[in-house]
């Protein structure tokens, strides 16, 4: 009997060693609640009801460790209907919690309220959330940082402190009645009035008194500036006067760490730098400014901010210029800099064996409108397919095997070729539909996104939900797959979930189609989804539970 007791003492004496590995195994539950509310916001001297989350703009920072379940309860108390995307979030197997409204789900209506249910997996880094309906993650957004594993460690020096910085943009007026006009004349909507540094723009010729963020610091320390560009439609350069930036990590991927003066960011898209503070006191200027090689009309105001050593009271500022706005070179470089850091513990799984070798054309066009200002509207299309929004959930219909939704013949390639990005065909009308491209679980994907002409060329943020994708070419010009193949960095590409097509070329990525839903992918340029530059990808279920769509949640919203 004794001996019996021992041995369970023996045992319990091992849980209790391996109770706290265990633990962090299985990660932990967090809770959050996003009350989304109207509130009143001043900037640029003017003060406007202004949609935010827990009446804050930017909104709170949602922390997270690897492996974590975060519960998120989303209450609606505004008179729009209203979705959280959680971007970057691979969502395996729980596409019900992804958020663009009437792709994974039906919108949550003023009064409702609807809990994201998800886990992190295979994830740690900056990402970030935002409303997916109409424009209203202009002012609802905010930061996701998942921090590694106990277990694990950075691949780089420990900062003394981490920082969030979220460049975003502000209109003085309502966003969404900017929208509205727009919609209604079938032209652009008005740009915005500034760009901001967590949610301020600093001083401005016509409000000096704008306050600007100010970001202390001590000197011979390390500093992580975790960097989201939440912009509707700007990317943005971003620098410090005086000091270098060094470049760790993108999308919450790590990379090959390199040392730059001004980092690039476009809609969507997130940057971990170090920060090395080399000056003993002093006040510095952040800057963050557009980029736009095309003759498109941006806001070019730059926001600024103060990085302030500690002990610096009157001193000047010393100022930093931002680079010029069609600075292709600076942009560029800083692309070509970025790749997987490919070690051990973070290998580079670049899929090799391909089963869908899809060419995507990106354009924009006019289409008949007679109630339009000049009888027509400008739209945009993927392989000349304009994407028409359904008014339910494509992923229920996906899921209950509903018909009359959508159709899953999306066109792989264009269905009638020309010199992409020489002169233009004359027809610029597209096709409208809510056509989906289907995906077998487990295939292997390479998608060719290649600019074009029509209209203006133009740079193309785009945004795969469910799924990191390595960006394993770019080029200017039309594709070439006979030469442009030979040169695919099937190495050390870099991971992302958002990628640059850039203006008047091209760029190749590959991901693997391990994780089944309905997964939206679009142009983070609010303006151009909005003109219909989006598609989604169906990907079937594999064998077995764990290879499956979960079920969907009771509180999922209704249409």
């Amino acid at each position: 009997m004794l001996g019996k007791i021992a041995e369970w003492l023996k045992i319990l004496v091992v849980l209790a060693f391996l109770w706290p590995v265990l633990v962090q195994c299985r990660g932990n539950i967090r809770h959050y609640k996003f009350n989304v509310m109207m509130t009143n916001v001043t900037r640029l001297c003017s003060t406007k009801p202004t949609v935010t989350v827990n009446g804050k703009f930017p909104g709170p920072t949602i922390y997270a460790r690897e492996d974590d379940t975060l519960l998120i309860k989303v209450v609606n108390q505004v008179h729009y209907n209203l979705s959280i995307h959680w971007h970057g979030v691979k969502q395996l197997r729980t596409c019900w919690a992804d958020g663009p409204a009437y792709i994974a789900q039906c919108p949550i209506q003023p009064g409702k309220s609807y809990v994201y249910n998800f886990t992190v997996t295979e994830q740690r880094g900056t990402l970030f959330w935002h409303a997916h309906i109409l424009w209203l993650r202009a002012t609802v957004h905010g930061a996701i940082v998942i921090l590694p594993k106990h277990t694990l460690s950075y691949p780089f020096s420990k900062p003394k402190k981490e920082v969030v910085i979220i460049l975003g943009e502000w209109w003085k007026s309502d966003v969404e009645a900017v929208v509205d006009e727009a919609t209604q004349s079938g032209l652009p909507p008005n740009i915005s009035d500034a760009h901001t540094i967590n949610g301020l723009t600093g001083p401005v010729s016509t409000c000096s008194s704008q306050e600007g963020f100010n970001f202390l610091v001590e000197p011979g320390k390390k500093y992580l500036l975790r960097i989201i560009n939440a912009a509707l439609n700007e990317e943005l350069f971003f620098k410090i006067a005086g000091h270098n930036l060094t470049v760790v990590e993108v999308d919450a991927a790590y990379v090959k760490p390199f040392e730059t003066e001004t980092i690039l960011t476009a809609p969507g898209q997130t940057t971990n730098v170090i920060l090395s503070t080399n000056h003993k006191n002093g006040k510095y200027s952040m800057v963050t400014s557009p980029y736009m090689d095309s003759p498109i009309l941006v806001n070019n105001k730059a926001a600024t901010a103060t990085l302030q050593y500690i002990g610096t009271n009157n001193s000047s500022t010393t100022f930093t210029v931002p680079p010029p706005r069609n600075a292709t070179s600076t942009a560029f470089n800083f692309m070509d800099s970025l790749k997987s850091l490919n070690s051990k513990k973070y290998p580079a799984k670049v899929p090799i064996k391909i089963n869908h070798s899809l060419f995507f054309i990106i354009s924009l066009g006019l289409n008949p409108c007679a109630s339009c200002y000049r009888g027509f509207r400008i739209v945009a299309a993927i392989n000349n397919v304009t994407f028409v929004m359904p008014s339910v959930s494509l992923l229920s219909t996906h899921f209950f095997n509903k018909s009359g939704v959508f159709t899953d013949d999306f066109p792989g390639n264009p269905q009638n070729a020309f010199d992409y990005t020489g002169v233009p065909p004359q027809n610029l009308r597209t096709m409208e539909g809510t056509k989906l491209y289907r995906l077998e679980y487990n295939s292997n994907v390479q998608l060719i996104l290649q600019d074009t002409g029509l209209l203006s060329p133009e740079n193309h943020p785009m945004h795969l939900h469910g799924f990191n994708f390595f960006v394993v070419g770019r080029g200017k010009g039309n594709f070439n797959p006979k030469e442009d193949s030979k040169k695919f960095n099937l190495v050390d590409p870099v991971e992302r979930n958002t990628i640059n097509a850039p203006s008047g070329g091209w760029v190749a990525i590959r991901f693997r189609a391990n994780n089944p839903g309905v997964w939206f992918f679009h142009c983070h340029l609010e303006v151009h989804t909005t003109w219909g530059l989006k598609m989604a990808f169906v990907v079937n279920n594999g064998n077995g539970p764990n290879e499956s769509l979960l079920p969907p949640p009771k509180d999922l919203p209704k249409c």
